[in-house]
């Protein structure tokens, strides 16, 4: 397909249960365009790395550009007629937007926002599920899932369950496909993962990075190299476009005890493009689609990326 529009309307039109889906995803993708736009944008006047003041749902400060992006979001939801709610990472609470509408989405507006005054790649997580499962489904349920990174491309990649597809926003405000088959290889020699919360991790996780450590003298007698760019969506681009494994473990600070990451919004919508693009994604245990999110707002521990790889690190769990 040559752009987003003609796969969207390609896959509406021979699968009409998608279709409300294919809707939504081009709202979205309109919303992103702009989100886009403004980040491009001189920041002097509008300080879109300011905190206001406030703590979003999940009692984390608030950017400016964290807000802007979720009223973007959510107005552009607002004329999609196939949306039943919007759940946003940045509302305490589900929004209703249509009484007939057939589809939920749950989005982070502003993944990486700590990273705004650093021009570093940020982006948006988007999950889209039947309206008939109410707001807390596993994520297998998800009828599509995707991401857009802004950086020095603005991207997405999105998915219906049986592949990943690859497109890039043009000057055209067009998103063109990549011509990139979406797949994550299933070894690797990279792992990412906050190395300045060691001292807090659980034996498991220290074991296997000690392990991964080790070179070729190792255990593991291979030589791994350590990437960690602190952004989830640019941390996972990497990943799919060349292998890896991501770790946001829990760990023993207050407030890590179950994770950080959140399921609805973050570790859902990401966990279905990695199985899509045949990786494997986590809490350790369990795959993440199979977990049943208890609060719109729950976190959980997140590992996921070249399936040999996420394979080798439950080997480490007690």
């Amino acid at each position: 397909m040559p752009h987003l529009s003609a796969m969207l309307e390609s896959i509406a039109s021979k699968e009409p249960a998608k279709a409300a889906a294919c809707e939504a995803i081009a709202g979205l993708a309109a919303a992103a365009a702009s989100i886009a736009a403004v980040i491009r944008q001189p920041d002097a006047g509008a300080a879109l790395g300011a905190i206001r003041g406030s703590a979003n749902a999940d009692g984390d400060d608030q950017k400016a550009l964290d807000v802007l992006a979720d009223e973007m979001i959510e107005a552009a939801l607002a004329d999609v007629p196939a949306v039943a709610a919007y759940l946003s990472e940045e509302q305490d609470d589900a929004v209703q937007l249509h009484d007939h509408g057939t589809v939920i989405v749950a989005s982070d507006p502003l993944d990486g926002s700590s990273n705004i005054d650093t021009n570093v790649s940020v982006g948006t997580i988007f999950s889209i599920l039947p309206a008939s499962g109410g707001v807390l489904q596993p994520g297998r349920n998800q009828l599509a899932a995707g991401f857009f990174v802004y950086g020095p491309q603005t991207t997405l990649l999105v998915s219906f369950g049986k592949a990943v597809a690859a497109f890039q926003l043009g000057d055209d405000s067009v998103f063109h496909d990549m011509g990139w088959a979406v797949t994550i290889p299933s070894d690797t020699r990279e792992f990412a993962i906050n190395a300045s919360n060691m001292r807090h991790w659980q034996s498991d996780v220290a074991g296997y990075i000690a392990d991964c450590l080790g070179g070729e003298a190792g255990p593991r007698k291979v030589i791994f190299n350590m990437r960690w760019i602190g952004s989830l969506v640019a941390d996972a681009w990497r990943i799919f476009r060349r292998g890896g494994i991501f770790l946001y473990p829990a760990d023993a600070r207050l407030g890590y005890e179950a994770g950080r990451l959140r399921l609805v919004y973050e570790a859902n919508p990401v966990a279905f493009l990695v199985e899509a693009a045949g990786g494997k994604a986590i809490d350790g245990d369990s795959p993440i689609l199979d977990l049943v999110p208890q609060t719109l707002h729950a976190r959980v521990p997140f590992i996921f990326g070249s399936a040999n790889e996420v394979d080798a690190f439950t080997r480490y769990r007690s």
